[in-house]
């Protein structure tokens, strides 16, 4: 079972974005590859705490971790965090160590290769309320750079393939060893020898590219999905970027989603509402009939249980919430006005709500209980 963020930092749930910044670092520093040379067993606590900072230092994704859980950001192409790799962590989170590791924290500062990773890729997928219910793969048309085979590359000779140069300046204060980008091959450590045709100077290519993207059911408005490696190439080497695609939820004509649950405004005659009626009314995927008793008033509310959104982390199904309102016709013929006239003070037409009935404040306040 995957551990909880909160407590791979250390924290408690409420604490504040500066608490969780700064118990991040202590973690990163103290399980960072420098100060743990071949520590497999480090490398991967140093791992874990950069996933839980990504989420839990982000607001929005926070709160969809609060609520989901762990599911909100699994499945592979989870949502937001997951999978992050050494360089990913370096590139995202490593001004938050100051100058804790002297050399800079662009790479591995121990003199290894640097792994360039390329630029992540950003779509817009919409969805009906129906394919939010019972999940959708879509394949979506993506404009990618990618490296053709015929592209070759060799190892900066300025840089030794680090992507950094590294400067000894004397100060009033002794010594002091900076990092800076290597100017020649811009970062990426390599150099291009051979450049095919059409490529631009990094050797890279547009090509277009249908991705399919898994969908589960239950995703909310909103929401991002990351499918790894579908970004755009890096030169030489290096990593694909990731292409993110933000979820969303296209309005439905009848139903609004509160939650798990959907909402549905029934509107009934007066005559169905005195008399009782049996009503098909549209749920997703189909309909159902439902019965009237005779004599409903108008603002009860009938829950259908399991007939709204199934829930992303798999905790069961939501639920359909039919709102009733009686409609009131607003002409009359002469002979149905005699008719409600001679109504006005009959017993039956008079208005005695019961004890036991719930007011319309009530009924909402246990609709979200």
């Amino acid at each position: 079972m995957k551990q909880d963020y909160y407590e791979i930092l250390g924290v408690s749930k409420s604490a504040s974005a500066n608490e969780i910044k700064k118990a991040y670092r202590k973690k990163a520093i103290e399980f960072h590859p420098d100060k743990n040379p071949g520590d497999t067993k480090a490398e991967q606590e140093f791992k874990k705490a950069a996933e839980a900072y990504e989420i839990l230092s982000d607001q929005q994704k926070r709160e969809q971790y609060d609520r989901f859980g762990h599911a909100a950001f699994e499945g592979g192409q989870g949502f937001g965090g997951g999978g992050m790799n050494m360089e990913d962590i370096f590139s995202q989170f490593g001004d938050i160590f100051g100058s804790a590791f002297g050399g800079g924290f662009g790479g591995f500062s121990g003199g290894g290769r640097r792994t360039v990773k390329g630029t992540n890729l950003r779509v817009r997928v919409k969805l009906s309320l129906e394919e939010v219910v019972m999940g959708v793969e879509k394949k979506i048309k993506v404009k990618r750079k990618v490296q053709p085979p015929e592209a070759r590359f060799s190892t900066c000779a300025t840089c030794n393939g680090t992507g950094q140069v590294m400067r000894v300046t004397n100060t009033v204060l002794g010594r002091m060893q900076t990092a800076s980008t290597c100017s020649a091959c811009g970062g990426t450590g390599q150099m291009l020898v051979n450049r095919p045709s059409g490529s631009d100077a990094n050797g890279l290519m547009s090509k277009e590219e249908m991705v399919p993207v898994n969908i589960p059911a239950g995703v909310e408005d909103g929401m991002q999905l990351k499918i790894s490696g579908k970004g755009n190439d890096a030169p030489g080497n290096g990593i694909s970027g990731d292409l993110i695609v933000l979820v969303q939820v296209q309005d439905h004509q009848s139903l609004s989603r509160e939650g798990d649950n959907l909402h549905l405004d029934l509107y009934v005659s007066l005559p169905e509402a005195i008399l009782g009626a049996s009503k098909e009314i549209e749920i997703l995927g189909g309909s159902v009939r439902i019965r009237l008793e005779a004599g409903i008033q108008s603002g009860k509310i009938l829950r259908l249980k399991g007939k709204g959104i199934p829930s992303l982390n798999g905790y069961g199904t939501g639920d359909l919430l039919v709102h009733i309102n009686v409609w009131t016709p607003q002409e009359l013929s002469k002979e149905q006005k005699q008719f409600f006239e001679s109504m006005r003070t009959d017993e039956h037409f008079v208005p005695d709500p019961k004890k036991d009935e719930k007011s319309f404040f009530d009924k909402v306040k246990d609709m979200f209980s």
